[in-house]
C-alpha cells in the first residue's frame, strides 16, 4: 500500500507494511505521522450515474456513454481533514466511490491496456452541494468547493471488478454495494476519458457512487471503506 504523509515539516511517500511506513530507508510509526491525500492530481475526473442500482433508485435510464465532470485539485483533502459545509448550501451530500490513480501519461488508451496506466486504487468521497446542483442546472459549483474531494488513505494495487464498497455516517451504513454493479468498468472509463483529455501521473478517476446517497450535517463523521483499500474518514464542519 502506497501512502503520502507528513512527518514534522516534510512530506514523504512510502509503503505501509505491518502498521509501519517504510520511506527513504527509515521506518515510521503510523501514529507519529499525518496521512495526506495519496496524490496531488492535476485534475479529478468524476463519473455520474455509473451504478445500475443507483440509476434504478433515481428512476433514470442507464446512460449510453459515461457522464463525466471535473473537480479542481484545490478540492482534494486527505483522511482526517474536515469537509467544510459552505454557507451558500443547505444540503451537502456524501457520495462514496472507488477511484483509480493514474500511474503514467495516458492518451487514447484502449480498455485492454488500461491496467498498464493505473498506479492503483483508493477511496473517494464526491462531496456535493445538492441544492446548488439543482439550482444551477450544471455541476461545477456544486462539486468544486474546497474540501469536496476527500481521498485516501492509501493507493493499493487491486482488481476493481468486484470490490465491496460501503459508506457509513456516524457508524451507520448508508451505502453498501459492490463494484460489479458499475455500468462502465474502470478500463472502459480510462478508454473513454483518455480519448477526450490526456491523463497525467497522479490524476484521479472517480468511478461513480452506488445507491444510498444522503446529506451530511455539521458534526457528522463520514467513512468510505472499500474492500482491501482501508477506510477514508472525514468530519463535516460548518463553514464561516
Amino acid at each position: 500500500m502506497m501512502v503520502r504523509f507528513q512527518f514534522e515539516d516534510t512530506v514523504y511517500r512510502g509503503i505501509v507494511a505491518g502498521g509501519f511506513i517504510e520511506a527513504g530507508g527509515r521506518v515510521y510509526d503510523l501514529d507519529e505521522v499525518k496521512i495526506l491525500a495519496p496524490w496531488e492530481p492535476t485534475k479529478v475526473v468524476c463519473v455520474g450515474l455509473n451504478y445500475v442500482e443507483h440509476a434504478k433508485e433515481l428512476n433514470m435510464d442507464l446512460p449510453k456513454e459515461p457522464i463525466i465532470f471535473l473537480k479542481p485539485p484545490t478540492a482534494v483533502i486527505g483522511p482526517g481533514a474536515d469537509i467544510v459545509i459552505p454557507p451558500s448550501s443547505s444540503q451537502v451530500d456524501y457520495e462514496g466511490e472507488l477511484a483509480a490513480v493514474i500511474g503514467k501519461r495516458c492518451k487514447n488508451v484502449a480498455a485492454e491496456e488500461a491496467d498498464d496506466h493505473i498506479l492503483g486504487y483508493t477511496n473517494f468521497n464526491d462531496v456535493t452541494a445538492r441544492d446548488l446542483q439543482r439550482r444551477d442546472g450544471q455541476w461545477t459549483r456544486a462539486k468544486s468547493f474546497d474540501t469536496f474531494a476527500p481521498m485516501g488513505p492509501y493507493v493499493v494495487d487491486a482488481d476493481p471488478a468486484s470490490l465491496k464498497i460501503q459508506t457509513r455516517v456516524n457508524g451507520t451504513a448508508r451505502q453498501s454495494s459492490v463494484t460489479s454493479d458499475l455500468i462502465f468498468s474502470v478500463p472502459e472509463l480510462v478508454e473513454f476519458i483518455s480519448s477526450i483529455m490526456t491523463l497525467l501521473p497522479g490524476d484521479v478517476i472517480a468511478s461513480g457512487t452506488p445507491p444510498g446517497v444522503g446529506q451530511l450535517n455539521a458534526g457528522d463523521v463520514v467513512e468510505v471503506e472499500i474492500e482491501g483499500l482501508g477506510a477514508l474518514k472525514n468530519r463535516a464542519v460548518a463553514g464561516g
